[in-house]
């Protein structure tokens, strides 16, 4: 059964319905968009559980140190200093779950970094490293289903879940189309839940964005594709 998956942290008006519906939350931990308070909220409410007492995974999700663009853009960075940044942030986020007494167990990089280090050999090992560094050896990453992410995760012995998305529209090679395109974007409820359930079988893991309109009715409609 997949996994479903929330990019959560991002904004200040999040629904904790929203959370309730999926597995593992990837919260933003600085580098694109969160900071401390961000943060300890979502990290709080996996360690209170939800009123139905599925745990939750708290996974996290660093991205370029890029503020500015949401970490939307590639930067020209190099992969130690990447792996710095990528450090810090998922350090941060390690501290805040120590402290409700919860683990960091997956990660998940955010925006453009996602793309450019699963094409990139380099900052795929810079991400994959700065993210054993700081959260240890027994994360599980999550990515594309194949290319240097998933390379360089299962060279370092890691776990790794092929991520899908159900609110994003894609190519015939299985990419996603870029947001800035015209209906880059699934933001009819039962056609997010149609293509969840195409994708079910070949993933471990289907992705919904907290910013996508009409979230909260996406993810209940693609639960009860997965789940009902």
């Amino acid at each position: 059964m997949a996994l479903m998956n929330l990019d959560a942290g991002e904004y200040p008006d999040e629904p904790e319905e929203l959370w309730a519906w999926f597995d593992v939350l990837n919260i933003a931990c600085g580098g694109h968009a969160g900071d401390p308070a961000s943060m300890d909220r979502v990290v709080g409410w996996c360690a209170r559980g939800a009123a139905d007492h599925r745990p939750r995974a708290i996974s996290a999700h660093p991205s370029y140190p890029d503020v500015p663009g949401f970490g939307r853009r590639s930067l020209d960075i190099a992969p130690d200093a990447l792996a710095g940044a990528i450090a810090h942030q998922c350090a941060a986020l390690a501290a805040i779950a120590r402290g409700h007494g919860r683990g960091v167990a997956y990660v998940k990089p955010h925006g453009a970094l996602y793309h450019d280090a699963n094409a990139s050999p380099a900052l795929a090992g810079a991400v994959i490293g700065a993210a054993i560094d700081a959260l240890g050896a027994q994360i599980t990453v999550i990515g594309p289903p194949a290319g240097a992410l998933h390379a360089a995760a299962t060279a370092r012995g890691l776990g790794y879940a092929r991520e899908g998305f159900a609110d994003r529209r894609m190519r015939g090679d299985g990419s996603l189309v870029p947001r800035g395109q015209p209906d880059a974007l699934i933001t009819v409820p039962a056609e997010a839940a149609a293509q969840a359930r195409r994708l079910a079988g070949q993933v471990d893991t289907i992705c919904v964005h907290a910013d996508t309109p009409g979230a909260l009715a996406i993810a209940g409609a693609v639960h009860e594709a997965l789940r009902g």
